[in-house]
């Protein structure tokens, strides 16, 4: 398993980190396989595989229940779990009591908030040593106030964007996540920040990149992201159970390779029959 001061040294070393969001067991063994660095459980499951409209709607027990299966399936990777909406409450202890179960439960190496107002709950799960990746730009959970829209496109926003990142690094955040921000303005607070960066949307200059399992694979999903690359495509999927349901009516699956085989002592099947 890499650990955060491999992740330093990367990008002291100008060596990207990967980093994939996962949901579940099968997704997160793939994503140990392929050697993937960091996997992230995003609170963006709540669109991708619980069909909720956005991901306000994602639940601190929706977060315990996948990041448990992310483990599972990458006992050796490092992985993040988003904090989701909600959870980090005005009262600080409220919020670091609800980390510390998500923290736990799910056994991760970190924990992801979005916004820079956090910058309270940043410092006391530091003191406790919850390690925690901050999240700007465009941040999911409040785009009933900005949209889904790229951020940092006026220099007020671009100099809020900056201040804000640095905050998080001087409130003790261990890593940033830049959403749907401008490449310059990216590459300035990757430059201006101890801690690795990493985009989705804002790249190629930052310490690394995150993509979503589905998004990468064009597994259900119907949208693609301007900053989305596929590298397979699952989405014949459909068809695929289209064959297995006509085999079936038409009697062509399942075939004798599928099937096991026993045979009966002579005068079983009579005894069975006399005795149903």
């Amino acid at each position: 398993m890499k650990f955060l001061k491999d992740f330093y040294r990367f990008k002291n070393d100008f060596e990207k980190i990967s980093m994939l969001t996962a949901y579940d067991y099968p997704s997160a063994k793939q994503a140990e396989a392929a050697g993937i660095d960091i996997v992230l459980v995003g609170d963006s499951l709540g669109m991708t595989v619980l069909g909720y409209d956005d991901t306000v709607s994602v639940t601190l027990d929706d977060m315990i229940h996948h990041g448990k299966a992310v483990r599972r399936g990458a006992p050796d990777t490092f992985i993040v779990v988003d904090m989701p909406f909600g959870a980090v409450a005005r009262d600080t202890n409220v919020a670091i009591e609800r980390a510390v179960k998500l923290y736990q439960a799910t056994h991760a190496n970190a924990l992801k908030v979005e916004g820079a107002h956090t910058s309270d709950f940043i410092k006391g799960c530091q003191e406790i040593g919850i390690p925690i990746v901050g999240h700007l730009g465009l941040t999911p959970q409040s785009v009933g106030l900005t949209g889904f829209k790229v951020q940092g496109q006026s220099e007020a926003t671009r100099r809020k964007l900056i201040d804000e990142a640095k905050r998080m690094e001087d409130d003790g955040a261990v890593m940033l996540v830049l959403e749907a921000v401008p490449q310059d303005v990216a590459a300035f607070i990757t430059e201006q920040l101890r801690i690795p960066v990493i985009g989705i949307g804002a790249e190629p200059d930052t310490d690394g990149q995150v993509l979503v399992y589905h998004d990468v694979l064009n597994y259900g999903v119907d949208f693609k992201p301007k900053f989305v690359k596929r590298y397979s495509d699952f989405s014949n999927g459909v068809e695929a159970l289209r064959q297995y349901h006509e085999d079936v009516k038409h009697k062509a699956f399942p075939e004798p390779q599928h099937s096991f085989k026993a045979r009966m002592e002579e005068g079983e099947r009579e005894r069975y029959d006399n005795m149903y």
